[in-house]
C-alpha cells in the first residue's frame, strides 16, 4: 500500500508512516471527516472487456485537499517501498502480512494515493485508487483480502526506534458505499503503540478498487470518508 490503503494494500506504508507522524502519541483528535452529501450505495457494473486506466485519470478521481473540510492538510511524505513493518509467525497470517506490507494492490495496473491529517495527533486519513482492469478482479481481490483478515487474528508491527507492537486484527461493519465493501480494524494490544487504532475499508467502483484508512480517529470518520471517496470516483471515472 503506498500511503493509503492503496488498497488492501497501501496499508502497511500508510499505517507505518502515520504512526511515525504521530510521534508515539495515542491521543485521538477531534477533527471531522470529509464533508459530503449522502448518496445511496451503488453496485458495480460488469465490464464487457478489460479497461485501461492511467495514473492521471485515477488522480483526477482521487479526493484532494479542496474536497475536505477546513483544518486538514495533505501529508506528502513518500512511503518507503522497501519497508516491511508487518510480520507474523503464523502461516495463517502469511497472506495478510503480504497485503499489509504491499505498496499497491496486487495486480494493479495503475495506483494513486493521498494522505491527509487533521492535526499533529490526527486523524490521518488515507485514500487510494487502484486500476484492476475488470470488476471481477476487483471482487476477487476484495474477497481474498477479506479471507486473509478473517484467517488472521494478530500481527506484529515494528516501528523504527519504538520497538514492536502486537496488533489485534478484526473484521468490522463496512460503510455501505461502492461494490461489496469490506472493512477491518487493527488495534494495538501491547507494546509502544498499545491502544492505537487503524480502521480501513476496501470497496469497488467498477474496475477500480477504492481504499480508505483512518488512523487515530474518533470512530466516525471512516463512513463519511468512504462515501466521499466513492462518490468522487464514481462521478469522475467513465463507466467501464
Amino acid at each position: 500500500m503506498t500511503r493509503s490503503l492503496s488498497v488492501p494494500l497501501a496499508l502497511a506504508a500508510a499505517l507505518t508512516l502515520s504512526l511515525a507522524a504521530c510521534g508515539g502519541e495515542d491521543e485521538k483528535a477531534a477533527a471531522g471527516p470529509p464533508a459530503t452529501t449522502p448518496t445511496p450505495s451503488a453496485t458495480a457494473s460488469t465490464p464487457v472487456a478489460p479497461v485501461t486506466r492511467t495514473s492521471a485519470e485515477l488522480t483526477k478521481a482521487l479526493l484532494e485537499l479542496a474536497d475536505l473540510p477546513s483544518g486538514f492538510t495533505e501529508d506528502k511524505e513518500e512511503a518507503d517501498e522497501d519497508s516491511k513493518p508487518f510480520s507474523s509467525p503464523s502461516s495463517r497470517c502469511k497472506t495478510l502480512v503480504k497485503y499489509l506490507n504491499a505498496t499497491k494492490a496486487p495486480g494493479s495496473k495503475a495506483s494513486v494515493a493521498r494522505t491527509f491529517t487533521g492535526g499533529q495527533e490526527g486523524p490521518y486519513i488515507d485514500f487510494g485508487l487502484d486500476s484492476m482492469t475488470t470488476a471481477e478482479k476487483v471482487a476477487d481481490l476484495r474477497d481474498s483480502y477479506a479471507e486473509a483478515v478473517e484467517s488472521c487474528t494478530k500481527v506484529t508491527l515494528k516501528t523504527d526506534g519504538a520497538g514492536s507492537t502486537s496488533m489485534k486484527v478484526e473484521t468490522i461493519t463496512a460503510p455501505e458505499y461502492g461494490a461489496k465493501p469490506f472493512a477491518f480494524r487493527l488495534t494495538g494490544t501491547s507494546g509502544p503503540k498499545r491502544g492505537l487504532e487503524y480502521a480501513a475499508v476496501v470497496t469497488g467502483v467498477d474496475d477500480v478498487i477504492v481504499s480508505v484508512g483512518v488512523l487515530a480517529g474518533q470512530g466516525t470518520e471512516l463512513d463519511a470518508a468512504t462515501e466521499a471517496a466513492v462518490t468522487k470516483a464514481r462521478h469522475v471515472l467513465q463507466p467501464a
